[in-house]
């Protein structure tokens, strides 16, 4: 009788410790798209918060929301047909300590954000919606009015809101979600370790306004992140691997690498880049992708060469993609915002151990590889690559250590000579 005693007693704990389910049309919170619901739908967040933690949970509807700030041990959940739309009042979206482009500084809140939230995660099949167009032509006509008037602009100064932000969370899982139409970047990941963004549907519009800046996955001084099975077409980099950027960002301790990357068995449609590592990144380590199929006009591997920063990227793997791209491999200075911030420092990338293997594409060019002159470029490898191209040229710029092992150009065979 004992022992059956202490067993219900477990099997009670057990239960009430059990995570909550908060169905937010049940707090107050209604389903008028047309009303703004930002402080509603928070007082959820932190009731859950305050019971222990639970389940945020966004029934069938349309709720119009500002930014969302997780708290520990609560999750979101968005059901079939819910949708988390964005205000597009840059008003409803608060300063807080942030990240952005490669720096610590007060910017806008995200729609969703979560700070130092372990085990967070977001689950669809429902869809979080930026609702950007706003943002977007706000952009474009402060580019072009700044162009006319033949002054320097920069990302920032149009403000607008992510629609993603994640930051120090260990154990984080995005999946079966749909994440649209993102004001500024869409998935932000930084100082995160342990990630898995799985089955997701991440887009945002070329035509008729296009989203600019709206890049799909960006890994920022991580660890151990996955990106599997998701659709991603956006009007930036779709994975994108960052980390810090200046002369002296290798010495910050807010900067860091990003190592154990995996993308694998993704679709890629029109982007800037398939897998970027740049504009802002100090040093990027064991970054794969694999059996993915990829639908564009842009590189599968596309490197950006600060000659303001110091890089290494080492360890890349591009494995078994299909499909039609732009090239293969772009290699290039990147200048935008260059800033030596008065340093006499002259910084160089290092570039070493990049394997493509097992690749079967049609191309607009093969590749072209020309960094900065001071970047030290090696340990490259193709093999088993079979390739038609109406420009069957890959550009390599006598760059030492550069192997082929069965690489096919439009049927014939290709072999690099140093």
């Amino acid at each position: 009788m004992k022992n059956v005693f202490l067993l219900i007693c477990l099997l009670a704990c057990a239960f009430t410790a059990r995570p909550q389910g908060y169905v937010i049309t049940q707090f107050g919170v209604s389903d008028d798209s047309t009303k703004i619901q930002t402080a509603a739908i928070q007082k959820v967040i932190d009731k859950a918060w305050e019971d222990g933690g639970g389940t945020i949970v966004v029934p069938k509807g349309v709720y119009l929301t500002g930014a969302l700030f997780f708290r520990p041990k609560t999750k979101l959940s968005l059901l079939e047909g819910a949708v988390l739309k964005g205000s597009d009042n840059i008003a409803d979206y608060p300063l807080t300590p942030s990240r952005m482009e490669g720096q610590n500084l007060l910017y806008y809140a995200a729609l969703v954000n979560a700070y130092y939230v372990d085990s967070f995660s977001i689950t669809g099949p429902g869809t979080i919606n930026g609702n950007g167009l706003r943002f977007w032509e706000s952009f474009w006509a402060h580019r072009d009015s700044m162009n006319k008037a033949g002054k320097p602009w920069t990302n920032l100064e149009v403000h607008r809101p992510r629609l993603v932000f994640i930051w120090g969370c260990n154990k984080v899982t995005i999946q079966n979600a749909k994440l649209h139409n993102a004001g500024f970047w869409t998935t932000h990941l930084y100082q995160c370790n342990n990630v898995l963004i799985e089955g997701c549907d991440i887009r945002s519009p070329f035509k008729p306004v296009p989203a600019p800046s709206t890049d799909g996955v960006d890994i920022d001084v991580c660890k151990k992140v996955t990106v599997r099975d998701c659709y991603i077409s956006v009007n930036d980099d779709a994975v994108c691997i960052k980390g810090g950027k200046g002369p002296d960002a290798h010495n910050q301790p807010q900067n860091g690498i990003v190592e154990d990357v995996l993308v694998e068995n993704c679709t890629f449609s029109d982007s800037h880049g398939t897998l970027t590592l740049g504009s802002e990144c100090i040093h990027a380590r064991n970054i794969t992708i694999r059996n993915c199929k990829v639908d564009n006009h842009v590189a599968i591997l596309r490197l950006k060469m600060r000659p303001d920063t110091y890089q290494t990227y080492e360890n890349i793997t591009i494995e078994g993609i299909t499909g039609r791209c732009g090239t293969l491999i772009s290699l290039a200075p990147w200048t935008q915002f260059f800033d030596l911030k008065g340093s006499t420092e002259k910084p160089f990338g290092t570039v070493r151990n990049i394997s493509f293997l097992n690749i079967d594409v049609q191309c607009d060019k093969v590749g072209n590889m020309q960094g900065d002159p001071n970047d030290k470029i090696s340990g490259m490898l193709f093999k088993n690559i079979t390739v038609t191209a109406a420009d069957p040229v890959l550009e390599t710029h006598n760059y030492p250590n550069i192997q082929t092992d069965h690489v096919m150009i439009n049927g014939k065979p290709f072999t690099i000579k140093q």
